[in-house]
């Protein structure tokens, strides 16, 4: 192989004109990355968008029932029709379709019938309060798996592994309602540790809850989506462990006395990472539904709370307005997780680099 050395015997760097070219040929495949995902993003959308208003429309719920509420029988035929009128109700699905779609080209997601707020003041709203709830699940559901993962990996079939693996198997198979419910009445009812429900104490004002105040409120609820989400990355990660455990150089390491964890925590720890890395932020989608069930069980006002409220009570507005959010935050997971493996993994910048030839 060529190599020029400088004066000094020291490799030479690389040319102006060829380090310009790597770098446009790396511009040039994130500018396909980015239009081939945002292609994608937008023919997902279309599609979860005209699904979504089709299974709405279809929906037994009666709008106007809904909105109501208890009190259908003191409303009269004619302030029905208003109601009708005022939400747009009385109109073909077809019409309400082309209208909503045009106004959401445009960045209006429409009012929400149940806060009567813009769908995107709400959405804001929500999602400030959920952001921290499923940022803590996904953290520490992330850290703990992975380690538990990386334990159970190092010594196969022994007791430690046995024990990790139950559990797994055992959240994987566990609503997360259940979990919710139970971690409920033990800490909240019976021990009164923590709070009932709710995301700060009852008759408080969002913006006078303190920080302590809040965290109180966020532990049981936090802890219920880390108990599940522990599951499918410690076991990921354990069959991941396994496989570079029975490597040649790991065996070769073993062969010269090295124990298992130091093999896995100082030289396959990189190759157990990437995946899990991708894999945790592939969960998104399923931590975000996981969201939904806690916070319904923990009367938390989140988005979750939010999603439920919507689908019962018929507020279509707001419930697609849901649809799309989640829709954009579950790609931009895959998104990032696609990004970060391709920066880490040289052989993905190779691969990369021999499509382009």
């Amino acid at each position: 192989m060529d190599v020029r050395l400088s004066a000094d015997n020291r490799p030479a760097e690389e040319p102006a004109p060829l380090r310009r070219s790597v770098l446009s040929s790396a511009a040039g495949r994130l500018a396909r990355f980015a239009a081939a995902k945002a292609v994608r993003l937008a023919l997902l959308l279309v599609s979860v968008a005209t699904l979504s208003f089709v299974l709405v429309s279809f929906s037994p719920v009666d709008p106007i029932d809904a909105y109501l509420g208890p009190s259908i029988l003191k409303v009269s035929p004619e302030q029905r029709e208003v109601i009708a009128q005022r939400w747009g109700l009385d109109q073909p699905p077809v019409e309400r379709f082309t209208r909503w779609a045009a106004n959401l080209l445009q960045g209006d997601f429409g009012t929400s019938t149940i806060f009567n707020e813009p769908v995107l003041t709400v959405i804001v709203k929500r999602f400030t309060t959920s952001f921290w709830l499923m940022f803590a699940a996904w953290t520490v559901s992330g850290v703990l798996g992975f380690t538990l993962g990386l334990l159970a990996g190092a010594y196969p079939a022994s007791p430690l592994d046995k024990t990790i693996s139950f559990y797994a198997y055992l959240m994987a198979s566990t609503p997360t309602f259940w979990v919710g419910m139970v971690l409920l009445t033990f800490f909240s009812v019976h021990l009164g540790w923590t709070p009932v429900h709710g995301a700060w104490p009852a008759g408080m004002a969002a913006h006078d809850v303190s920080l302590m105040q809040r965290i109180h409120h966020l532990i049981l609820p936090a802890v219920t989506l880390s108990l599940i989400g522990v599951a499918q990355i410690a076991l990921h990660t354990r069959e991941k462990t396994i496989d570079v455990m029975r490597s040649e150089h790991a065996l070769f390491a073993m062969a010269q006395g090295e124990r298992p964890l130091g093999i896995v925590f100082c030289r396959t720890l990189r190759n157990v990472a990437l995946p899990a890395v991708t894999l945790q932020f592939a969960s998104l989608g399923e931590l975000f539904g996981g969201a939904v069930l806690a916070e319904q069980v923990f009367a938390y006002p989140g988005l979750g709370k939010a999603t439920v409220e919507a689908g019962f009570r018929g507020d279509v507005p707001l419930l697609l307005g849901l649809v799309i959010f989640s829709t954009v935050f579950v790609f931009t997971g895959n998104t990032v997780a696609d990004l970060l493996y391709m920066i880490v993994d040289p052989r993905m910048r190779r691969n990369a680099r021999k499509g382009d030839r």
